[in-house]
Parts: C-alpha cells; structure tokens; sequence
C-alpha cells in the first residue's frame, strides 16, 4: 500500500539542504544500539563485497575486523562524509527531490540504512532503487530506534507506534517486486517500573528489518 500524500508530509517543510547544511558529529543512537547494529553487521555481511551506506554520515558503524571491496557513501553533509574513514567513495543527494540514484544496475552486495529511513517522503521509489541496483541475493538492512528529528520525519513514521513502524517498512520492501519477505529483529530491555517512577530512561530499542533481492 502506498503512502497518502498525508503520511508523506513533514512538520517542517523548509528545504533539506538547508537543515542538514551544518555537520553534526554525533550519535544520534546510544552505544548499545551501535554494538547491536555493528554486530549484526558482522554476522549478515561478507568481507570483500560491495556496500552502499545509504543516507549515511561520519561514522558507518561498520565492523572494524571487516574489509569490503568497495563501500559507497550516501548523504547529505560533505563535512560528515568526508570524515568517514569506512567510505571509498560517496555523493551527495537529496533524496526526497531526486530518488534516482546515480548508481549501476546489480552492482551491489549489500545496501545499509541506519536510523534514517523516517526521513524519506517517497520511500516506494528509493526501495525500488535499491533493488535495482542490488546484485541477485543482495542484502538490505534497514535498522532504527526511537529517535528522530521530529520535525523532518514523515507523518506517517512520526505519528506510528514502534510496531507500526515495522509494519511501515516491511510495507515499504512489500510495494517492490523481487523482495524477500523481511525478517524482524528486535531488542527492547523494558525498564522497571520503579526506575520509570524516578523519570528515568532505559536503553534504546532495537529494530532491523531486513530483506533480500530475490534472484529471477
């Protein structure tokens, strides 16, 4: 199902270019969200492959221990990219203006969006970017917690329930042809009640939704 023009619409409408025009060199997620995420990373990517590191920034997150053939970087920033010491490459694109990615048919081995895709307004035609240009049997891992700058996720994503938002994505994987059915993993660590009395916050939660590009 695709999205109403409704769900695709920000609170702040301004120009993309212009929020994302200062560097922010920073963790938008806590360490044990990181752990998580690199781990996965490890045990679902293959060295020497080729990576894109889609709507990235400084840091990948990749594990150290990894080498790839090739990992292309996507953003927003040039002062973030360019201090990403995981990237061979990268460009930079505003994806809401132009989803057409400036990149070659079955060319890659995995594609990586960290905590970010709540910022894509027509996500349909990203996903099926992507699968144009995976390799048959290539891997996308999309991974996000319950952080978001608010006021440039789309509704349909700001205004969801976690459980929601998963249902968004394995939606967003269903409205291309060629997907595997997504996989779900999740880490949410309650916190005690008699912690939450205090105002206090746990750990952030955990999602990946992955899937394949089915070979034809």
């Amino acid at each position: 199902m695709r999205l109403s023009p409704h769900q695709r619409e920000k609170l702040d409408p301004g120009n993309d270019e212009d929020f994302y025009l200062s560097p922010r060199f920073v963790t938008h997620v806590d360490e044990g969200f990181i752990d998580q995420l690199t781990n996965l990373y490890r045990e679902r990517l293959q060295p020497k492959t080729r990576i894109l590191d889609l709507m990235s920034s400084w840091v990948s997150h990749l594990p150290d221990d990894m080498e790839f053939d090739h990992v292309e970087g996507h953003g927003m920033n040039q002062e973030e990219l360019a201090k990403n010491p995981r990237l061979d490459h990268y460009f930079l694109q505003n994806l809401n203006d132009n989803p057409k990615l400036p990149l070659k048919d079955n060319d890659f081995d995995a594609v990586l969006i960290a905590v970010s895709v709540q910022y894509l307004q027509y996500p349909e035609a990203i996903f099926s970017e992507i699968h144009r240009i995976l390799k048959p049997n290539g891997l996308v891992i999309v991974s996000f917690s319950n952080r978001m700058f608010y006021q440039k996720a789309i509704s349909a994503w700001r205004d969801g329930t976690d459980a929601m938002r998963i249902q968004l994505l394995k939606n967003y994987f269903k409205s291309v042809a060629g997907f595997s059915k997504p996989e779900v993993i999740m880490n949410v660590s309650p916190l005690p009640s008699f912690l939450q009395i205090l105002g206090m916050i746990g750990a952030d939660p955990f999602y990946a939704v992955i899937s394949q590009k089915m070979s034809s």
